[in-house]
């Protein structure tokens, strides 16, 4: 891996080739590594794929953070993850895409894109009562634009650490600002 600032991308893994959301993610990554930046996602297809692709085809670098005893019936990281790293469950996942990443971006994804987009959330949260920057967040689509407010009413947190963006092309350029 290269010196270069890496995202992590959380998204859901039923989008398919040729569908809305997959070319979503492939526009996600392509602009992401355009950007010079490293995507890193949970390796698997759907939207994990679509980015590590849009990226990769873009000359970009790719991560994927994959479980492989947690989902031993699938064949391994997708083909366009360069660097591959297990991790032994879930929790483990989730924290090693949070820890490898120093920006985060949320597509449309269901119950799993939601743990880890709370687990950046939380982390963004408590990351001034440890003194210690942590890097934007940016989430993409209806659902989150909905959602992040409620939990923020309802949970009394603090969402500044969050952009709820319309577009991919909005999210990157908030991310890329904020790295910059």
């Amino acid at each position: 891996m290269s010196d270069r600032k890496v995202v992590a991308v959380f998204g859901s893994s039923q989008a398919r080739p040729g569908g809305g959301e997959y070319e979503t993610g492939l526009r996600c990554g392509r602009l992401l590594a355009e950007a010079g930046l490293t995507v890193a996602t949970g390796g698997y297809g759907g939207l994990m794929e679509a980015v590590c692709r849009g990226a990769a085809e873009a000359d970009g670098e790719t991560i994927g953070v994959t479980a492989p005893t947690v989902f031993p019936g699938r064949a391994g990281a997708n083909r366009w993850v360069q660097t591959e790293m297990p991790a032994e469950d879930l929790i483990r996942r989730i924290a090693l895409l949070t820890d490898v990443a120093d920006a985060y971006v949320a597509l449309p994804g269901s119950i799993g894109t939601l743990a880890e987009l709370v687990v950046a959330w939380n982390l963004a949260f408590v990351a001034p009562l440890a003194d210690r920057p942590f890097g934007p967040i940016a989430t993409v689509g209806e659902t989150w634009s909905e959602l992040v407010p409620l939990l923020n009413t309802k949970l009394a947190s603090d969402r500044s650490s969050i952009a709820t963006c319309a577009t991919v092309e909005e999210a990157v350029a908030h991310i890329a600002t904020e790295l910059a």
